[in-house]
């Protein structure tokens, strides 16, 4: 597994956002997890990378556990995460290849190593015609291709979408759904939270379904009902 939740709890100012929380996510699966604002979508993706930490319970991320990780082990895990937010978070002073080597450069890559894997990873989102561009100069979707180029730089073991298409119209939204299919089919783990049943229902996946800070159910839409 990449991903283990063990009853997890999580608290804010004294208030529960987070109750007992158990489910794991494999190699190569796509999971979303679907729920109204203020369900504990982002919470689950921030104990993930270990922004935040549970109360009770613990979180793995293949070799970390959120119980005994030590900060400065923290960059480190966060190398096999790639994350995607609803607003891109894209620098606006840097050009998106200098966007997507940033993560690289961190990382301690140089040079050939550097230009060849922001190379590819425009490629496939099919940004590499904007790559000296500066975000200002991109529409709501490649902006979000951008990130997700970013995302994919570190070849992560998972990606974590935070909202990805909250700010794109329907044609687009859909598109960047595709072009996360298309990431997965590679063995890339994928877990998206959303609010958009739509958006599901036309693309479907193993889904979470969250309400105040509880999983309600666990579906998978390609499993066979028992006769």
């Amino acid at each position: 597994m990449i991903v283990e939740f063990f009853n997890v709890d999580y608290f804010s100012s004294g208030r529960p956002i987070l109750s007992d929380i158990n489910y794991s996510i494999g190699k190569g699966e796509f999971y979303y997890i679907v729920g109204s604002s203020g369900a504990g979508k982002s919470t689950i993706l921030q104990l993930i990378y270990m922004q935040k930490k549970p109360q009770n319970g613990s979180v793995l991320v293949g070799d970390y556990n959120s119980a005994s990780i030590k900060r400065r082990q923290i960059p480190k895990l966060r190398r096999n995460i790639g994350i995607i937010f609803q607003d891109f978070k894209l620098l606006d002073e840097k050009s998106i290849y200098e966007n997507i080597a940033f993560p690289l450069k961190i990382s301690g890559f140089h040079g050939k190593e550097i230009r060849s894997r922001v190379f590819r990873a425009l490629s496939d989102v099919g940004l590499h015609h904007r790559r000296y561009d500066f975000p200002h100069q991109l529409s709501g979707g490649e902006k979000q291709r951008a990130a997700i180029a970013r995302a994919l730089v570190n070849s992560p073991l998972i990606i974590l979408a935070d909202e990805p298409t909250g700010n794109l119209d329907w044609v687009v939204a859909e598109e960047i759904v595709e072009l996360l299919e298309e990431i997965n089919k590679k063995g890339t783990a994928i877990l998206m939270a959303t609010h958009n049943k739509e958006l599901i229902t036309g693309h479907p996946h193993k889904t979470i379904f969250l309400e105040d800070g509880k999983i309600l159910d666990v579906k998978d839409p390609f499993q066979k009902e028992p006769y």
